[in-house]
């Protein structure tokens, strides 16, 4: 849909979409802009809109109260209090509710959810405000520059049901709006522009208000009203008013600041250039001056900043360098301030920097402040900025302090990680700069992508004058949204009602009777009725019988549950027929009590790791379960056990497992958005399953009544499969029983074998350890000792190849390759000219161990060989140096060959070599 193609729409009428009672009451005239043709509302007479004012509020607000940035909500939240609205607590910046995003963009993301493809609106309260921290990555190149982008912005949500109890439209809210801005910060009506638009977005669409004060957008009311598409399109059953305000500019229109930064950071920007030793104040009026310049002609050289900053140094009688000198170290704090205040509130709702997904752009934002305050020289640590953050939002957002210890452990942690690799990046920049090749965009995306590189550090280091202005856009475009699933479908099912589910009905039915409604292709079969549980939500499906074939398979497409039968349905499977179905009981329980463990074990691992910790993917069958938590490192073999413990005394406890079904809105306030470890709930109604006291999520899998069922949850492995990323492999009930007295036998027979107890095996084998070392050490000492006589002998049996080069190869499947080494580094320093060769029986594989002389040298690398050897042995490839090299394969009828043909391998080495060189 276009936007363009609505907007002609709903401005062709704008008595029934724009007018609203306010106009008529105050004097609002719909006028034409004559620069681009909006239609705007406004009392005095104008030739064009808001869009082509320069913000003339800077140095001058036309506000009578002066508001930083928390008190600004203050008021709001008092009038719009006063005004019967609830308010209500910021939803997490990491939008778990929707599958489509990582991030909350905006307010009223809050109360959309996706159901069959669509969004639909759910508003616990109407109406309501609600002070929404948003996170968006598309506008990082502009921070600190304009004076006005953010990478986190607070937007003032006031939404509205329009049809529920409590609900207005369109005439109430703008008359609310402009109240706001007349009564309570004391703009006058003359000074407020109103601009006709339209909102569009997951098939929901409809016309909106911007309102503007002296060039600056202070807010939006959309009226959504419409679904489809401009030529297919129907009235909502229920019309949703969703006006944002950014508290940013709200701010910043009171306070009249060379930029909104300024209103929004100014206790922390003020701390921190107190450290740093900067004087903001001396400054105050020539950066007024400036940015009101900049925002007048910022539209106009959006592409070529650097030529925008001349001219606005001639308007100012100033020299680039000069004007840069002094604005830069401004934009640098208002960039570092922002980027931590987003850091703060993105890790402390749960969201790692790393590599993958939406971490991807928090890790951008962290090295790009880190690079900055390098380039400045600027001591200061993140995590104590992010302290002042805490300070400054303590009444707004309280929340912020209980993660406060958990949000430094993770800046810490990345900080030192991009620490210990500034020397691969210096030395990457310092070959850059040596082939004077100027990096393009995708080459500038590649390096971060590969090394961690930013832009920022390589502008630090001299490889480039500047970033490329559509860098970061670029690179955060790769990475807003979660790519979308696909369901593999069998058939399309339609004309059928819901399949009735029994395993929710009643957790112990395993027999049951149905009538057939369907049987598709032959292979798959709908029943009325069900008890068997099809696969989802990472639990794999039940086995069993129907009428004695064997069932292999059972999925689930929207509400009908179809049944893979193991033969081709006989005609006895005809379709109204009554039939008996059998669920495997033993593969039931099994991975029934693997899902429970599956939920204790994720609180276990946030509660003994830290809050960042989330259920990133799940997967539970009856022999084998494994769960994936978001973490920053490997886990170390003390972690493992501390999460095993506690879920284990979780199980102790015996703890009831209580499964209930909830209106989503009440779901979440009751329990928070941490029921959706295992992603968003595509229904308004959500099965939460509660392990009392210990842990809360939606879920629709099987589950034991209480803990104690579980009798061990034993942890196999753990693994770091992807950055952020961490592994648990796990097993519960009977499997975890199992698998102790797998280990428990195992541990019996080597005990044995060592010729000792199971309780004394470690000091056993510690003492066998250490007297193989002792007889290796007297073994080398033996080989050194009648070295001498044995390298003589090596020279003596080397054949004399026709390049001059002596050459020597053996094979053994006795010795170690502890004689062989020895003896190759003797035997050439005894003869410079030898090429020494050994192949060594290593259990399965054949070690390749390869020295060559000084002067051998000159013409072949011992590194070469062992790489030509191993890869006719089966191996990928040998590596070391030019006197020694090591390598392997598996290929043992390959040994003898080798040998036989070492001098043609020789040969055919020393022939590629000259061909390259």
């Amino acid at each position: 849909m276009e936007k363009q193609s609505l907007l002609s729409l709903f401005t062709s009428n704008p008595d029934k979409y724009y007018k609203v009672s306010l106009f008529d009451e105050k004097g609002f005239k719909r006028q034409n802009c004559k620069l681009c043709g909006n239609f705007f509302w406004s009392i005095n007479d104008k030739d064009s809109c808001p869009e082509h004012e320069n913000y003339s509020f800077i140095g001058d607000p036309p506000t009578t109260k002066r508001l930083d940035f928390v008190n600004t909500w203050k008021e709001l939240s008092s009038f719009f209090r006063k005004n019967h609205h609830e308010l209500i607590q910021r939803y997490p910046v990491v939008c778990r509710w929707r599958e489509d995003l990582y991030f909350t963009i905006a307010s009223i993301v809050d109360f959309q959810r996706v159901m069959n493809g669509k969004i639909v609106f759910e508003i616990p309260k109407n109406p309501l405000v609600v002070p929404q921290m948003c996170l968006r990555f598309n506008d990082i190149e502009n921070v600190g520059l304009t004076g006005r982008h953010y990478t986190s912005f607070c937007m003032i949500g006031q939404t509205c049901n329009a049809d529920a109890p409590g609900g207005y439209w369109k005439d109430r809210c703008i008359e609310l709006d402009h109240a706001f801005l007349k009564d309570v910060l004391g703009i006058q009506s003359e000074e407020i522009t109103f601009v006709e638009d339209v909102w569009m977005g997951a098939g929901a669409f409809g016309y909106s208000l911007e309102y503007y004060v002296r060039g600056l957008e202070l807010g939006n009311a959309v009226f959504t009203e419409f679904e489809g598409d401009e030529h297919n399109y129907r009235t909502l059953d229920n019309k949703i008013i969703d006006m944002g305000a950014g508290l940013e500019r709200l701010s910043w229109i009171t306070l009249g600041t060379p930029t909104s930064y300024d209103a929004t950071f100014g206790p922390v920007i003020r701390k921190l250039a107190d450290i740093i030793g900067i004087d903001i104040d001396s400054k105050s009026e020539f950066l007024s001056q400036y940015f009101r310049i900049f925002s007048e002609k910022y539209s106009n050289y959006q592409n070529d900043v650097r030529l925008l900053k001349t001219n606005i140094a001639k308007e100012l009688g100033i020299s680039y360098k000069v004007l840069e000198k002094t604005i830069l170290p401004f934009e640098t704090l208002s960039v570092i301030a922002d980027h931590t205040r987003t850091l703060l509130f993105a890790i402390s709702d749960g969201s790692l920097p790393s590599n993958v997904g939406g971490g991807y752009n928090l890790r951008i934002i962290l090295r790009r402040t880190l690079a900055l305050l390098a380039r400045f020289g600027w001591r200061v640590n993140l995590e104590d900025i992010m302290d002042l953050h805490i300070e400054q939002l303590k009444s707004m957002y309280p929340e912020l302090k209980e993660h406060r210890n958990d949000v430094r452990t993770i800046i810490q942690i990345e900080s030192g990680r991009y620490s210990s690799s500034k020397e691969r990046m210096y030395s990457l920049a310092k070959s850059m700069l040596t082939t004077k090749k100027i990096p393009s965009v995708n080459d500038l995306i590649r390096m971060y992508e590969s090394d961690g590189i930013t832009p920022d550090f390589l502008l630090e280091t001299g490889v480039i004058e500047k970033i490329p202005p559509d860098f970061y856009l670029k690179l955060a475009e790769l990475h807003t949204t979660h790519e979308s699933k696909q369901v593999p479908v069998v058939e399309t099912v339609t004309g059928l009602k819901p399949t009735r589910l029994l395993f929710y009905e009643d957790g112990s039915i395993r027999e049951f009777d149905a009538r057939i409604l369907r049987i598709l292709g032959g292979k798959y079969m709908i029943l009325d009725q069900t008890a068997f549980y099809p696969r989802g939500g990472g639990q794999e499906p039940d086995f069993g019988y129907i009428e004695g074939i064997k069932i292999t398979d059972v999925i689930k497409q929207n509400d009908i549950v179809l049944h893979k039968i193991d033969v081709p349905s006989k005609d006895s499977f005809s379709e109204d027929k009554i039939v008996h179905g059998i669920v495997d009981n033993k593969r039931r329980i099994a991975i029934t009590k693997n899902h429970s463990a599956t939920h204790i074990l994720n609180s276990a691992a946030r509660n003994s790791l830290g809050s960042w910790v989330w259920q990133n993917s799940a997967f539970k069958e009856e022999h084998y379960a494994r769960l994936d938590i978001t973490h920053h490192s490997a886990l170390t073999r003390e972690e493992i056990s501390k999460i095993e413990r506690t879920a284990n005394e979780v199980v102790q406890k015996n703890l009831p497992i209580i499964i209930k079904v909830f209106d989503r809105s009440d779901a979440e306030e009751r329990y928070t958005f941490r029921i959706y470890q295992g992603g968003a709930v595509p229904s308004n109604n959500v099965r939460i399953v509660n392990i009392e006291e210990w842990d809360v999520e939606a879920c629709g899998g099987t589950h034991v009544n209480k803990t104690g069922e579980l009798g061990l949850i034993k942890i196999l492995r753990t693994e770091r499969i992807q950055d952020g990323v961490v592994r648990l492999e796990f097993v519960a009930g009977n499997n975890a029983l199992q698998y102790v007295q797998s280990q428990d036998s195992r541990l019996l027979h080597i005990a044995q074998s060592l010729g000792s107890s199971k309780e004394k095996v470690v000091e056993s084998f510690d003492k066998i350890t250490a007297d193989n070392e002792l007889i290796k050490r007297k073994f080398r000492i033996l080989v050194n000792k009648f070295s001498d006589n044995m390298a003589e002998s090596v020279s003596q049996k080397a054949t004399k190849s026709r390049s001059g080069l002596k050459i020597y190869g053996t094979y053994d499947d006795e010795i170690g390759d502890d004689y062989y080494i020895a003896l190759g580094e003797k035997s050439i320093d005894n003869d410079p000219f030898l090429v020494y060769v050994a192949l060594v029986q290593d259990q399965e594989r054949i070690k390749v161990i390869v020295f060559v002389g000084d002067e051998a040298r000159k013409i072949v690398k011992a590194s070469t060989i062992a790489k030509e050897i191993s890869l006719k042995l089966g191996g990928t490839g040998g590596g070391g140096t030019e006197k020694f090299a090591q390598g392997g394969g598996k290929d043992k009828s390959k040994v003898q060959g080798c040998l036989i043909n070492l001098e043609n391998l020789l040969t055919g080495v020393l022939d590629s070599s000259e061909k390259n060189d």
